[in-house]
C-alpha cells in the first residue's frame, strides 16, 4: 500500500504545475466550451411544453420511466416500502442469502443434516446496508443543499411539492434498475463482482433477442459513465469542497485549494485502492454521519420554529398549485421541482445499479427493494427538510426572492441556517467536504466499472483508472475547469438515455425477480 501510494504522490507532482497555471487552465476551459455547449444542447434538448416554459427532453424520459414503472409494479415505492426497510434491518437474511437446494442443517431424506452448498448467485462483496451507503453518497451532496435553494429561487415553495413527487417515481426506476444490476452482473474467479447497465444492456438485451442493440447500448454507457466520473463525480465535487473550505478559513488563494486537492486526492486513494469493500467500509460510516449532521441542524432549527412548519406546508402545497408570478405558472413550478428531482437523486441514470450489483444476494429483486429506498432518503426526506428550513428562516432576513434566480444556491442555505444557528457554515463546510468526498469514492468505483468493460479487467487498467481519477481530485480543486464539468455533467445524464431504453425491453424480467423474492419471504404476489 506504501509503495502505492509513494508512486501516485511521485505522478502528482508533475501534475501541480498544471493546476498552478491559470493561464493554460483558461485556455483548456475555452477551447472546450464549444465542445461542451454543442454537447449539452444535445443531451438537454429542451421541449416546449406550452406557457413559454421548456422542459429537457432527457428529464421527460426519466420522469416518464418513472411514472410508467410505478404503475407496471403497482406502486412498488409504496406498497412495498416497510419490506425494503426490513431487508436493511437484516430481516429476512436466512432466506436472502440462503443457498438453493438443501440447506444447512436440513435433513436429507435419509435423516442426516448436511453442510450448506455454495452456489452462485449468491456471490457479493457488500451487505444490503453498504451498497445502499455507496450509492447514497453518490447522490445525497451538493444537490440537496444548493440544488434545493436555487429551485425555491426559481420555483417559489410549490417546487418543493414536485420535487417529493419526483423523487416518490424515482423510487420505482431505481428499483427496476438496481434489480438487473444484481441479476445480470458477473462475477470474477477471485469473486470481484462486475455490474450495472454496461452488464445488464448487453447480457439482459440478448436474453431478448436484441444483442446488437445491446451491446452498442453498453458501449455508449460506459463511455459516458468514465466521462461523468472524472468530471461531475470527481472534479466538480473537489472544486465545489474546496471553494466552501477556503471560505471558511477566509483564504481563496490557488496554494490553499492546491494544499486541499492534494490532501484530498491522497484521502481518495487510500480507500479507493482498496476497491468496493473499503468504498462499502467507509460509506457505511460517513453517510449516516454526514445526512445525521445536517438532519440535525435542520431539525434544531424546525423545532425552535415549531409553529412556523405548519405554514411553511402551507407555502408549499399552495405554491405547487397556485404560482403566481413565477415564470410558466404551474407547470413552470412543476418543471422546476422535477428537473431538481432528477439533478438531485439520479433515478433513472443508472449510475446506482453499479453500486448495488456488488451486493450479497441470491435474490437479485432484495436490492433492487432496497434501492428504492434511495430516492426518498435523498430527494423526500433531505431535500424537503432543506426546503422547510429555507422557507422558515426566510423570514428572519433577506435569504433569497423567490422568482429569481438565486446567486448561488450553497450561500442562500448557509444563510438561512445561519440565520438561527450561527455557528451552521462551519458545520456545512464539514457536510460540503464529507458530501464531496463520498461522491468522489462511490464515482470512482462507477467510473473504474465502465473503464474496465471498455478497457479489460488487467490489474493494469485497474490502476491507470485510479491513478488518472486521483489526478483529476488536484486539478478539479486548483483549476476551475467550468466547460470540463459541464461537458462532464452532460455526460452523466446522458446515461439516461440508453439506460431507460434498455429498462423499457427488461422490466418482464424484474417481474419475474420480484415474483421469486416475494414468495421466498412469505409476502404477497408482486
Amino acid at each position: 500500500m506504501k509503495k502505492k501510494l509513494l508512486a501516485l504522490l511521485m505522478l502528482i507532482m508533475p501534475m501541480l504545475t498544471f493546476a498552478q497555471e491559470k493561464g493554460l487552465a483558461e485556455k483548456i476551459n475555452e477551447g472546450f466550451k464549444p465542445v461542451a455547449d454543442a454537447w449539452g444542447s444535445i443531451v438537454f434538448y429542451p421541449v416546449k411544453l406550452g406557457g413559454g416554459v421548456e422542459m429537457p427532453l432527457v428529464i421527460i424520459m426519466l420522469l416518464s420511466a418513472g411514472l410508467i414503472f410505478t404503475i407496471i409494479f403497482k406502486f412498488v415505492n409504496i406498497r412495498l416500502f416497510p419490506t425494503s426497510i426490513n431487508i436493511v434491518r437484516g430481516k429476512y437474511d436466512d432466506v436472502d442469502h440462503a443457498t438453493s437446494g438443501v440447506m444447512a442443517g436440513d435433513p436429507t431424506p435419509g435423516g442426516d443434516a448436511i453442510e450448506t452448498i455454495r452456489v452462485e448467485g449468491n456471490e457479493g462483496e457488500v451487505t444490503h446496508f453498504q451498497a445502499l451507503t455507496a450509492a447514497l453518497s453518490g447522490t445525497v451532496g451538493l444537490g440537496n443543499i444548493a440544488g434545493v435553494a436555487v429551485a425555491l429561487s426559481l420555483g417559489g415553495p410549490g417546487a418543493t411539492f414536485w420535487m417529493i413527487v419526483a423523487g416518490l417515481l424515482g423510487m420505482s426506476s431505481k428499483f427496476v434498475e438496481c434489480t438487473l444490476g444484481v441479476k445480470y452482473r458477473d462475477v470474477g474467479e477471485d469473486g470481484t463482482i462486475y455490474g450495472g447497465p454496461m452488464y445488464y444492456l448487453k447480457k439482459g438485451l440478448a436474453d431478448v433477442g436484441k444483442s446488437g442493440l445491446g451491446k452498442v447500448l453498453a458501449v455508449v454507457f460506459a463511455v459516458m459513465v468514465v466521462g461523468g466520473s472524472f468530471g461531475g463525480g470527481n472534479m466538480f465535487q473537489a472544486n465545489q469542497a474546496a471553494q466552501q473550505f477556503g471560505s471558511m478559513i477566509g483564504s481563496n488563494d490557488l496554494s490553499t485549494a492546491l494544499i486541499f486537492g492534494i490532501i484530498m486526492a491522497v484521502l481518495v486513494a487510500v480507500v479507493i485502492i482498496g476497491g468496493i469493500k473499503r468504498i462499502g467500509n467507509i460509506t457505511e460510516k460517513i453517510v449516516p454521519f454526514m445526512v445525521g449532521i445536517y438532519f440535525l441542524a435542520a431539525v434544531i432549527i424546525l423545532v425552535a420554529n415549531f409553529s412556523k412548519i405548519g405554514d411553511a406546508f402551507g407555502q408549499i402545497f399552495d405554491g405547487a398549485f397556485n404560482a403566481k408570478g413565477i415564470s410558466g405558472g404551474l407547470l413552470g413550478v412543476l418543471i422546476i421541482g422535477f428537473q431538481r428531482a432528477a439533478f438531485s437523486n439520479e433515478a433513472g441514470v443508472g449510475s446506482a445499479a453499479i453500486a448495488h450489483s456488488a451486493v450479497k444476494t441470491k435474490y437479485p429483486a432484495s436490492e433492487g427493494l432496497v434501492a428504492l429506498l434511495e430516492p426518498f432518503i435523498d430527494t423526500v426526506v433531505v431535500c424537503t427538510m432543506t426546503a422547510l428550513v429555507i422557507i422558515i428562516t426566510n423570514g428572519n432576513g433577506d435569504i433569497m426572492t423567490y422568482g429569481v434566480k438565486s446567486p448561488d444556491g450553497v450561500l442562500a442555505t448557509s444563510k438561512a441556517f445561519a440565520s438561527v444557528l450561527p455557528w451552521f457554515p462551519y458545520i456545512l463546510t464539514i457536510a460540503v467536504v464529507l458530501f464531496a468526498f463520498s461522491t468522489m469514492l462511490s464515482w470512482s468505483y462507477y467510473g473504474l466499472q465502465g473503464w474496465m468493460f471498455l478497457f479489460g479487467r488487467s490489474k493494469a487498467s485497474d490502476y491507470a483508472y485510479k491513478i488518472l481519477f486521483c489526478l483529476f481530485v488536484i486539478i478539479g480543486s486548483a483549476a476551475s475547469l467550468g466547460a470540463v464539468t459541464d461537458f462532464s455533467d452532460a455526460m452523466i445524464f446522458a446515461m439516461a438515455v440508453p439506460n431507460v431504453i434498455g429498462l423499457c425491453f427488461l422490466f418482464p424480467k424484474v417481474r419475474e425477480e420480484l415474483s421469486k423474492y416475494l414468495k421466498a419471504i412469505g409476502v404477497m404476489k408482486a
